[in-house]
């Protein structure tokens, strides 16, 4: 699936796709309605149902992602209850052994994330993968959400890279298009970023369920 001889790069996602996407489905959709409902003192069903349509709102934006944003919009401290709730932060299967086989290979590793400087270093500290990556960059640094092309110029600008020889594993259907529009050809989605929730169709996306299938060797 993947010729490694023809990558420098590779450029990844953090939830979802190296990490569990089941802590933030959980944390937004059942742990931070039920939470709120009891700060505010709200009906638990009429907290879930503002939450909920509030996030739809603004899917796709940087706001969306932003602890401060939420935080701020619902007055109360998002950040402390993410914390409340950390024992749930996961790697997917084989996040650790593929991070450390392209580090032996000798590519270049950066984590791009649209989560913001506080979850990133929450999950950071919870899996103790930070320091297996070249670069570990926000999109909270420069304000433009991976869905947008020109947030890989930014990238770009911040860790340099050749479009032609970078590889992108996002489970974010979006943020893969934005990228192949900005010129980077060698994409590969996630079938399961839940892992307790269905396989999400990819579309035309070349996608894997775990980086077990695309292992790179010392050689490569």
């Amino acid at each position: 699936m993947i010729d490694w001889q023809q990558i420098d790069t590779v450029l990844l996602d953090m939830d979802g796709t190296l990490l569990d996407l089941h802590f933030d489905n959980y944390f937004w959709q059942e742990y931070l309605p039920m939470r709120y409902a009891a700060i505010k003192s709200l009906d638990p069903a009429q907290a879930r149902q503002s939450i909920h349509q509030q996030t739809q709102s603004i899917k796709g934006t940087l706001e969306w992602y932003s602890t401060d944003y939420w935080s701020e919009t619902l007055g109360i401290d998002v950040v402390e209850l993410k914390h409340e709730v950390s024992h749930k932060v996961a790697t997917r299967p084989y996040c650790v052994d593929f991070l450390d086989a392209l580090r032996a290979a000798g590519k270049d590793i950066v984590m791009v994330t649209n989560a913001h400087h506080d979850s990133l270093n929450l999950k950071m500290a919870k899996t103790g993968i930070g320091h297996k990556f070249d670069r570990l960059i926000t999109v909270h640094e420069f304000s433009l959400p991976k869905e947008t092309p020109d947030c890989w110029l930014e990238v770009n600008n911040r860790h340099a890279f050749d479009r032609r020889r970078t590889l992108l594993i996002d489970d974010n259907l979006l943020a893969l298009q934005s990228a192949y529009d900005y010129g980077i050809t060698q994409l590969l989605a996630i079938f399961k970023p839940d892992s307790q929730a269905p396989v999400q169709d990819v579309g035309h996306f070349s996608a894997i369920h775990s980086f077990d299938e695309i292992m790179p060797i010392e050689s490569a």
